[in-house]
């Protein structure tokens, strides 16, 4: 059975130069530049809450820093390779680090925003502040 390569730019598709495109950026760069946790971001009558997938992380690795408004969240995680007598031929998971910022809004009790990490995602508790409502009251016209 024969293969041939056909080298004609014009009959590959997006598809097939996305792959191509990929393929050819060096793993280690790849990683550090694509890799970005997703999340969400859940919100309820009471509180918002994020979800930051990170699997493989420690509660330890976190930082969680809320300046003025803007609640940034990174993570970092040292590769520890202990086995000397082993060599990895090809290494295409690790742990790096990363970083999200958002932006939070007046209605956020900064004071009580809370954070736990289980089961591989990170939760943040972003309670809403109590509205007070005022009470109505009759003025009397003198």
């Amino acid at each position: 059975m024969t293969f041939a390569k056909v080298n004609n730019p014009g009959t590959k598709n997006f598809d097939g130069l996305m792959k191509n495109f990929f393929n050819e950026i060096p793993a280690a760069f790849r990683d550090e530049v694509l890799v970005f946790p997703p999340v969400n971001i859940i919100e309820k009558n009471t509180a918002y809450y994020l979800e930051v997938a990170s699997p493989g992380m420690e509660k330890t690795d976190f930082i969680l820093k809320l300046d003025g408004t803007l609640l940034t969240i990174s993570a970092t995680k040292k590769e520890e390779f202990k086995d000397e007598t082993s060599k990895p031929i090809r290494k295409e998971f690790g742990y790096k680090e990363f970083k999200r910022s958002f932006t939070l809004n007046e209605k956020i009790d900064a004071s009580n925003i809370s954070a736990k990490y289980e089961s591989g995602i990170l939760k943040v508790v972003l309670p809403k502040k109590v509205e007070t409502k005022v009470a109505s009251k009759e003025i009397t016209i003198q």
